[in-house]
């Protein structure tokens, strides 16, 4: 099953990518940890991406082509996947056509308000990669390994409001590009509510194939 998860940064899809994984035994791929594992390493390519991410734009459509057509060919993407950030735009989508099929495109649905105050409020663990609210968790180092939690430039609310903008000029787009493959679900409940409907419609699209 091959899936692209498609929402405004901050709607949850990287907690509805590691759910589906979970129960569906496929993997997520999400081009924010992959752009972040190149600006680890040193390179003109992973400076170029750095400087990029933290001014919250896009990076530009042939590099980030190159890095998923790279990742999607690995072995453990041969029974399916899950897209968390890519495609993007128009033009990445039709480069997508050229490399894998897709069999549905789920739309994740959050108030850009609620977006501003989630994102704001996320800490991430630099070492295990661990995400935490502030909201919810109250101390500054990371349950699992405890190091110290920091506040990632992307995360900070001005940095939020430029992505919410980029989305809505570049990505938005795609929904009407997937209509006849989308199934949208809003995520202004809980994960576990957001992701029994998903579930839910998931399982009865494998029984009918």
């Amino acid at each position: 099953m091959k899936i692209i998860l498609l929402g405004a940064p901050g709607s949850g899809k990287g907690t509805l990518a590691k759910q589906i994984t979970k129960d569906f035994s496929i993997p997520q791929i999400s081009t924010g940890d992959l752009f972040r594992e190149i600006v680890k390493t040193e390179s003109p390519l992973a400076n170029k991406v750095k400087e990029i991410m933290k001014s919250g734009a896009l990076v530009p459509d042939e590099v980030t082509i190159q890095i998923m057509k790279d990742r999607i060919s690995k072995p453990d993407c041969e029974k399916g996947f899950i897209l968390d950030g890519f495609p993007r735009t128009i033009k990445q989508a039709i480069e997508l056509q050229n490399i894998s099929d897709i069999d549905i495109v789920i739309l994740v649905n959050l108030s850009n308000d609620v977006i501003v105050e989630r994102l704001s409020s996320r800490r991430t663990c630099p070492n295990c990669g661990e995400i935490y609210n502030t909201t919810t968790y109250k101390k500054e180092s990371c349950e699992k390994c405890a190091t110290k939690l920091i506040q990632r430039d992307d995360d900070k609310p001005e940095t939020i409001k430029n992505r919410l903008e980029v989305y809505e000029k570049n990505t938005a787009p795609l929904i009407n590009f997937y209509s006849e493959k989308l199934f949208m679900v809003s995520s202004a409940g809980s994960p576990i509510e957001t992701y029994a409907k998903v579930k839910t419609f998931l399982q009865d699209l494998e029984d009918k194939n």
